[in-house]
């Protein structure tokens, strides 16, 4: 791995900040998956008026945050290969690692903003696998400019790199609800595209978006064409429901052949301290010549926060990649986890979660010498620190 040590001693007295603020536990604070922050802001009596958030870090009219994830974990079949099969981000077994480190400037658009987040970790790593711009993007999450003119009824245009609109989960542990990602965020959808990216709201629960990206993970295009993104997010008092459709050629050195994926997800917000989602993806590759593949999955967790300062977070699903498409190998997968959190501190959260999958294939190594199984069992320690708004 490439050596950053101005970045690292960066995220070092990033993480030292986040864990000295050792103020009382809000369960406000703590890390959950997106909710409709809308929704939750509707209200027919205006609330009492609070003081506005105050970033940590702060240079004229750019706030500056960041986090700090690492992990330990074991893998009950003790793998040669020392890596978890199918895990994205936390794929090291046995041994402590990294997952995420990042710091993020950004400038909300009055109208023009921007946002820039640059970091390392396992993350980064597996996010810019195939990716094939200059090194230095192997360290961006993302870099784009935004436009929002004042008088175009909430209409906003972002240009550059940023993460999908696909998916219930996001790549920062302590914005989900488990710490481990799904199979459906693994392998159903891309991380991240480069491109336009527009969202308009229409009417009070109606938000509407369209995006032309170059493709799936990447900068540089694999091909001469482009590919379209459609959104379309409702977000009602008690739920949010977000769909998102991406379409164009994806095989690489030809424009023959089409990839389109649908991804919806359904999030139920009853009341403050239990939330549910469901998750559904579907995705379709056609090839240039012949032939296509198919994969496919559902999810759904939910989210209880016992008390101020610990919750717990089941999640379940399926996951078919009919012709190995996605992870290599034609099967059908299973998996449940159980995600136990606790915030230690203000700004400092721990995750302990077993997890178990399942495949029809014997498909997970296991022990010293090479051998296969179908199953998977992992325990993991997840630490997140993070610097948060104060009021």
């Amino acid at each position: 791995m490439r050596k950053m040590h101005t970045l690292e001693v960066c995220l070092f007295a990033l993480s030292c900040t986040a864990w000295a603020q050792n103020a009382a536990p809000d369960a406000q604070t703590t890390g959950t998956a997106p909710t409709p922050a809308p929704a939750q802001a509707a209200a027919t009596t205006p609330a009492p008026t609070t003081p506005p958030e105050k970033y940590p870090l702060t240079l004229g009219p750019v706030t500056f945050s960041g986090q700090v994830d690492g992990y330990f974990g074991l893998n009950f079949n003790h793998p040669s290969s020392d890596m978890n099969d199918l895990y994205n981000f936390d794929s090291r077994s046995d041994t402590p690692d990294i997952n995420l480190a990042k710091i993020t400037a950004q400038h909300d658009p009055d109208p023009l903003g921007f946002r820039f987040d640059l970091g390392f970790g396992k993350a980064f790593q597996i996010m810019h696998a195939t990716e094939t711009a200059p090194k230095f993007f192997d360290h961006v999450e993302q870099m784009f400019v935004s436009y929002k003119p004042k008088s175009a009824g909430g209409f906003e245009a972002d240009f550059g790199q940023f993460v999908t609109s696909a998916g219930a989960e996001v790549i920062e542990s302590k914005d989900n609800w488990n710490y481990s990602r799904s199979l459906l965020f693994s392998w159903a959808i891309p991380y991240y595209h480069f491109g336009l990216r527009t969202t308009m709201p229409i009417g009070s629960h109606f938000t509407a978006g369209f995006q032309l990206v170059n493709g799936w993970n990447d900068l540089s295009d694999n091909n001469s064409g482009k590919t379209l993104g459609f959104t379309g997010n409702v977000t009602e008092k008690k739920f949010t429901w977000s769909n998102t459709f991406y379409a164009g050629p994806e095989n690489p050195n030809t424009t023959q052949g089409w990839r389109e994926m649908y991804d919806t997800v359904l999030l139920l917000t009853p009341s403050d301290n239990a939330n549910y989602y469901i998750n559904y993806d579907y995705g379709h590759n056609a090839f240039p010549t012949a032939g296509a593949a198919v994969w496919q999955g559902i999810a759904g967790a939910a989210h209880f926060q016992l008390n101020s300062w610990f919750a717990l977070a089941p999640r379940a699903e399926w996951f078919s990649d009919t012709n190995g498409f996605s992870t290599g190998t034609a099967q059908a997968l299973k998996e449940v986890t159980l995600t136990a959190e606790g915030k230690v501190a203000r700004g400092l959260l721990a995750r302990l979660e077993y997890r178990d999958d399942w495949s029809n294939q014997k498909f997970f190594n296991r022990g010293s010498t090479p051998g296969l199984v179908k199953n998977q069992g992992t325990l993991i320690l997840g630490v997140v620190a993070f610097m948060e708004p104060k009021h």
